[in-house]
């Protein structure tokens, strides 16, 4: 079960990641939606990119998942609460909690 959440939120984070790290244009228009620079949500990439290096890292040493995907699911709980500040729908922040309570599932997976 750990792998196979571990690989899934991989595939969601690395481009995502990768995109604000290169701040492609659509990753540069959703930093200005929610009042961030361009800097800033370079950030929010590298720290999902260093989550994603901790969840496969985390199928050979446990501890080392359970903590990135902590971290992914904090940094997700952040975002959907950015969104919500910013006057977003509901609805565009529930992909972050969504992402949030995949990770925090999985975190707890890794603790069992």
């Amino acid at each position: 079960m750990t792998t196979v959440s571990a690989i899934a939120l991989s595939l969601v984070f690395l481009p995502l990641g990768l995109a604000k790290i290169a701040a492609v244009p659509v990753m540069r228009q959703a930093a200005a939606h929610l009042g961030m620079s361009t800097r800033l949500y370079r950030v929010v990439g590298a720290l999902e990119v260093a989550g994603v290096t901790g969840l496969l890292a985390g199928l050979s040493w446990t501890p080392l998942g359970g903590a990135a995907a902590t971290g992914l699911a904090l940094l997700m709980a952040a975002a959907a609460v950015v969104h919500l500040r910013h006057g977003d729908p509901p609805l565009r922040a529930a992909p972050a909690a969504v992402l949030a309570l995949i990770a925090v599932t999985h975190a707890a997976a890794t603790v069992s």
